[in-house]
């Protein structure tokens, strides 16, 4: 599993790379020298799509996505972990719902075989990371419940304020209001 975790970091530095470079190349092109890749915009939105496919098993996996705790906090470990082990088998029964649909949507965009409307390939080819992404999330999801069920401590969500006390111990020199 630690080559998939690899390939998902590698994949988002890259996509953040190109769209950065793809975006500047294009600012440049259009403001000093007059002229405009047809192609840019077009690519760039299919870098982002790909960045947010990717990006949500990435956030899973080192529980950076953001939700409301606050009663899951009060209750007892064991209810809490209860409650942890339900929310994600009801997320990897969303995320292989919407991956089976989009397999069936990518499937229909292979059968009509229509171009994307500035850059010539198929439609199909940047949308397969609609159910890839979501496959990458039930699996994820998957390594959630497992991690619960062995009784291991799991964060999905991201904690702010205990990132931002964290955030506090770290400056002790600093004068307080």
């Amino acid at each position: 599993m630690r080559w998939i975790e690899h390939l998902e970091e590698g994949l988002i530095t890259f996509l953040m790379a190109a769209m950065t470079l793809v975006t500047f190349m294009q600012v440049v092109a259009r403001y000093v020298f007059n002229y405009s890749f047809v192609w840019a915009l077009e690519l760039t939105g299919v870098m982002f799509a790909w960045l947010i496919f990717i990006g949500m098993s990435y956030g899973v996996r080192v529980g950076a996505h953001i939700g409301v705790d606050a009663l899951v906090k009060t209750l007892s470990k064991g209810a809490a972990r209860a409650v942890g082990m339900t929310a994600a088998a009801l997320c990897i029964v969303y995320a292989l719902i919407v991956a089976y649909g989009g397999t069936q949507y990518v499937r229909k965009m292979y059968d009509v075989g229509i171009l994307m409307q500035d850059i010539p390939i198929q439609q199909w080819i940047p949308r397969v990371i609609l159910p890839l992404g979501f496959a990458m999330l039930a699996l994820r999801f998957l390594q959630v419940l497992y991690r619960l069920a062995a009784g291991k401590d799991v964060h999905l969500l991201g904690d702010e304020a205990e990132e931002a006390l964290k955030l506090r111990e770290d400056r002790p020199g600093e004068v307080r209001k």
